[in-house]
């Protein structure tokens, strides 16, 4: 048996200021031919743990392309169709295959192509025919089209967010083409859509109880994987939405009516799925009059996790107007500031502009007083069992105790370890504020005396009725109201 592998994805917010192009992949993630590395992204632990699977059962695999982007604004075309095209030349020359596995986002969107994912699924059927068992593993901020389900034999999407059970919905996904490799089932997918858009955090009732409930169904009556897709509400395409996968044994009907009654579920519960959003203000008077801390404030709309240019000045310039103290900000990406406090080095002063850098989402720039702390070149920070690099990070001592971290390379906020790479440790703060909208939390809750998620302007506002949609349908709840 021989099993093909590959990686392609970004997350495309198509309201961002930037558009993707080849920097960003080579940046971020771009490896060939099964080389990882030894800090290998988040989205290549799949393929990573693919291979170990096919090992033990003595099969062959031919890996390809693993590539992805920080997500920001449309893919280049020219961008898109080249690795699109180098992938499937690989496929096309490791023919013939018993199995294909693809790890993608499910939410990338280049010029010309709404469904990128759709679109590579689709030509990979046509190369391999109807019978090589294709499946697909995405993030379950996805957009699930037509195109895609037609095309593939099985889809899973990760199950948590934050994200941390890609290599769980690795395995269930290869046991499953596997299966269906030696003719043992016939995987079916039916879907349901839920006409409706979110942001959902599986870490709180009910959503956390409604993941649960969609994995003790797995394994019984036929029912091989169930996938609750939220959608990428920042993705203006036809096909955003909050949808349900249900993959059966060859049981398409039965597939539909589940995955319709775990649709209508999760519908019921709209008004109780989405999590609460303070103002800067709000979030900051709870903070300030909590007895310890630390209170981690999540600045949202500023994700780069999202497309957000991760550079606003929002929340620092509130803080510094209210003279609040004891307080750590992580990270504002601004590269220009970062050479410029590497250049003058450790312990020296200076007056720095920071943030504000792509636009009136990310606010004005701020001219500050600092003292520059620990700087950490290459620096890291850990997501799930991968690594996701910062770049160079600089502290910057502010007055009253307020910290600063900055970085190079435009990624959200996952880890602690973004302060404490630069000498600041968190534990000891009263506030920190965190660039993230919801992957921060499986590092940041078990040191946190509270949670707060403020909604502050910026590029991923989490009004979904305020977001300026063109190409979505205006019938989703709450759009519709």
């Amino acid at each position: 048996m021989k099993i093909f592998t590959a990686l392609l994805g970004t997350e495309t917010n198509t309201f961002s200021p930037f558009l993707t192009g080849w920097p960003n992949f080579e940046n971020t993630y771009m490896a060939r031919n099964g080389d990882y590395g030894e800090r290998p992204f988040s989205f290549a632990i799949p393929l990573i743990r693919w291979r170990e699977m096919a090992a033990a059962k003595g099969w062959s695999i031919a890996e390809s392309l693993a590539t992805f982007a920080v997500p920001a604004g449309t893919t280049l075309r020219p961008v898109y169709e080249a690795l699109r095209d180098e992938l499937l030349n690989d496929l096309a020359a490791a023919m013939p295959v018993n199995g294909v596995l693809l790890m993608m986002h499910g939410a990338m969107v280049a010029q010309g192509y709404d469904d990128c994912e759709g679109d590579i699924v689709e030509r990979a059927r046509a190369m391999v025919g109807p019978d090589i068992p294709i499946g697909v593993e995405l993030d379950l901020h996805c957009h699930l089209t037509k195109t895609l389900i037609d095309n593939a034999d099985a889809v899973i999407t990760f199950k948590e967010y934050p994200h941390t059970d890609p290599p769980e919905r690795a395995e269930e996904l290869f046991d499953i083409i596997a299966a269906a490799m030696q003719g043992e089932i016939k995987p079916v997918i039916s879907m349901h859509d839920c006409n409706m858009i979110g942001v959902y955090h599986t870490t709180r009732e009910p959503v956390k109880s409604f993941v649960q409930r969609m994995s003790d169904l797995e394994g019984q009556n036929g029912v091989l994987s169930v996938s609750l897709g939220h959608g990428f509400p920042w993705g203006d395409v036809a096909d955003l939405g909050t949808r349900v996968l249900v993959v059966t044994d060859d049981s398409p009907a039965k597939g539909a009516a589940l995955a319709k009654e775990l649709g209508d579920e999760f519908y019921a519960m709209r008004d109780s799925v989405q999590p609460n959003y303070d103002t800067i203000d709000s979030a900051l008077d709870k903070a300030i009059a909590g007895s310890s801390g630390p209170f981690v404030l999540a600045d949202v709309s500023d994700n780069s996790g999202g497309g957000a240019p991760n550079d606003s000045t929002f929340v620092l310039a509130r803080i510094l107007e209210r003279g609040v103290a004891n307080t750590a900000i992580g990270c504002i990406w601004d590269p220009v500031a970062v050479e410029v406090a590497m250049e003058v080095g450790e312990g020296v002063e200076l007056d720095l502009r920071v943030g504000g850098k792509m636009g009136p989402m990310s606010g004005d720039p701020l001219d500050v007083r600092v003292r520059v702390g620990t700087i950490a070149r290459d620096a890291t920070q850990k997501f799930g069992a991968g690594t996701v690099s910062l770049g160079d990070s600089v502290a910057l001592h502010l007055e009253n105790g307020v910290d600063v971290v900055l970085i190079s390379n435009r990624t959200q906020t996952f880890s602690p370890e973004v302060f404490s790479n630069v000498g600041i440790d968190p534990a000891q703060k009263q506030i920190l504020v965190v660039k993230s909208m919801q992957h921060f939390y499986a590092g940041f809750e078990p040191i946190a005396a509270e949670v707060l998620y403020m909604a502050s302007p910026g590029a991923l506002v989490p009004d979904m009725a305020a977001i300026p949609f063109v190409k979505a349908r205006k019938s989703m709840w709450p759009i519709a109201g």
